[in-house]
């Protein structure tokens, strides 16, 4: 099971690598993290993404909980998150499919940021099964270079 974790923590040298230790003592896998400061400067946001059976990931709650720098820590499954990556992605390119590597970016809404005579940097911004799908369609072209950030998440807005 997957399961996304929102960690508000003071914005201080060291934090994230206290809590990346966590996760490394206890033998928990990290499959995504991004950090980034909130509106807050003195505050960032930790989204994390693991994958463990129901114990392993209530434990990995209650460490984070235990933290020092944690002021709040949020838990929630992606159906119940809205979920985003960025990924630029390198490829070589001819005459032969330039035109079909365009419309590839068309399709899934990527956008063509930079160009050579034989290289062209696609960046698209979508859901982690869409980045990975962009990945897998654009595998039959030459793959240079791929730089993806960690999926952002916050939970969906829920009525009262």
């Amino acid at each position: 099971m997957k399961r996304i974790f929102s960690v508000l923590v003071e914005n201080r040298s060291g934090v994230l690598w206290r809590v990346a230790g966590l996760f490394s003592r206890r033998g928990f896998n990290i499959s995504s993290l991004a950090v980034g400061e909130t509106d807050d400067p003195e505050r960032s946001l930790m989204t994390i993404l693991s994958k463990g059976n129901d114990r392993t990931l209530e434990q990995i709650e209650k460490q984070l909980n235990k933290k020092i720098d944690v002021i709040k820590v949020k838990t929630f499954d992606e159906s119940k998150a809205v979920c985003r990556e960025l990924m630029l992605i390198k490829v070589k390119y001819n005459k032969g499919n330039r035109r079909e590597i365009m419309e590839t970016c068309e399709v899934m809404g990527a956008e063509i940021v930079d160009m050579s005579e034989t290289l062209m940097m696609i960046q698209i911004c979508d859901t982690p099964e869409k980045i990975q799908l962009m990945i897998s369609m654009l595998a039959q072209v030459s793959v240079v270079e791929v730089a993806r950030t960690g999926t952002l998440a916050l939970q969906k807005c829920l009525e009262d």
